[in-house]
């Protein structure tokens, strides 16, 4: 963006199964965290529609909740699900599209924050999730097409780089060994543990994920004997999967992610945590995460310029080919290492002068040896000839290339026969 976005807003949204969540920032103050109560922190949207019976009013988040348990309209839970999914929903008698549903409810989202007494101009947006894959990505876009929004600004990055990004906002030597999350959800714990190579230039940045099996939190037993026991076992089993994940890397800091996390049963496992360790507790890292990505992409800072983040979803390699300039053999750069994949593209146009071979260098950032992909164009003329190629990802793993034949003025005709070609990443 290399644009101040002073006075303008910024959103980061966190999208999730259960529930969304909106921090922001007006480029004047701190990343703050939408809270659906003054005064409080209560972040969580529920991510469910509402329908009343009968009628074309449609509820969102708490309010939905609310007025279905009043038993007035037919609750939609999991949009966000059923949007990847594709699923048609009958809902009162009527068909409805899963991503129309999806669309209605981040247009009820993205008018919380004028609710709130928030009036900046929408600058740009940045939705996270928890992965990333091609069928998210594709419904992404289309609520984002249809939302019609102001701005063309709209990004979106997964829960790993969002905590790369809120990590790395945090002073270093929160970070400097590694910064470790451990996000307890259902009946699973997931584990992001967050670390960098020092010796590439930028520092490569990595997040490896794990994930262990956890007893339900709720429901919490009433009787004080079973609540007691129930309490006991969560330290346990928790405080296991917190000693496994250190005893596998040194770690400086720890996030707890969820509404889980409490003193009442976390005795053992949180004083072990402690030793040697800052410990922070929150449940809005992701979303304040993705505001800070945004902050970044519109100033720059000294610490995001010497770091470059490679996770599933980004470009794991520096895309190239060898041409001549001016007699000279140089390095022509096509793709950088460090962009999401639904993002990296690029459109050239080039001669060549006889043959039909061109050379992709492929130069991973993760440590691994430098290869060139030949790509051969079956039946090319001979003679010179003027092309124009795009490249594009299909995914994190499949390069795909489309090469026009444009001929050579009036040497030779333009055939316009386009060769489509695939190079595994």
């Amino acid at each position: 963006m290399g644009l101040l976005h002073h006075g303008r807003l910024l959103l980061g949204i966190d999208l999730g199964e259960e529930y969304a969540q909106i921090s922001y920032n007006t480029g004047d103050r701190e990343v703050e965290t939408l809270s659906l109560v003054a005064g409080e922190e209560q972040y969580n949207i529920p991510t469910v529609l509402c329908k009343r019976v009968g009628a074309n009013q449609w509820f969102f988040g708490k309010e939905a909740l609310a007025y279905a348990q009043d038993e007035q309209g037919i609750l939609v839970e999991n949009v966000l699900g059923l949007a990847v999914r594709g699923e048609p929903m009958l809902i009162d008698g009527t068909t409805f599209d899963p991503v129309a549903l999806l669309t209605l409810f981040m247009k009820r989202c993205l008018g919380l924050p004028a609710q709130a007494g928030i009036h900046e101009k929408l600058y740009a947006i940045n939705i996270t999730c928890e992965k990333l894959d091609s069928r998210m990505v594709e419904v992404l876009n289309q609520v984002v097409q249809r939302l019609q929004l102001r701005t063309e600004k709209v990004f979106y990055l997964s829960h790993v780089e969002s905590f790369y990004h809120y990590v790395t906002k945090q002073p270093k030597e929160l970070w400097q060994s590694h910064a470790l999350l451990l996000e307890y959800r259902g009946t699973k714990v997931i584990s992001y543990c967050m670390g960098s190579n020092p010796r590439t230039t930028p520092v490569v940045c990595y997040v490896e994920k794990w994930e262990y099996n956890m007893p339900p939190y709720e429901p919490m037993p009433e009787e004080e004997a079973a609540r007691r026991e129930k309490m006991e076992r969560l330290d346990r089993e928790f405080d296991d999967i917190a000693t496994q994940v250190c005893r596998r890397t040194p770690v400086t800091s720890v996030y707890l992610i969820g509404e889980h996390y409490s003193e009442e049963w976390m005795k053992e496992s949180l004083r072990n945590l402690c030793m040697g360790r800052r410990v922070f507790q929150g449940n809005n890292l992701y979303s304040k995460g993705a505001c800070y990505a945004l902050i970044e992409r519109a100033q720059p800072s000294e610490v995001g310029q010497a770091h470059i983040f490679l996770g599933e979803e980004k470009l794991q390699s520096n895309i190239g080919m060898r041409i001549l300039s001016q007699g000279e053999e140089i390095y022509y750069a096509l793709l950088d290492a460090g962009i999401n994949w639904y993002e990296a593209a690029q459109q050239f146009e080039f001669y060549m002068r006889g043959g039909n071979e061109l050379q992709i260098e492929i130069t991973p950032l993760t440590g691994r040896e430098s290869r060139v992909e030949t790509v051969v164009l079956e039946d090319m003329l001979p003679g010179m000839s003027r092309l124009r190629a795009k490249l594009f990802l299909e995914d994190e793993r499949k390069l795909k290339l489309e090469i026009e034949d444009l001929g050579f003025g009036s040497f030779r005709a333009a055939t316009n026969y386009v060769w489509h070609k695939e190079v595994a990443l």
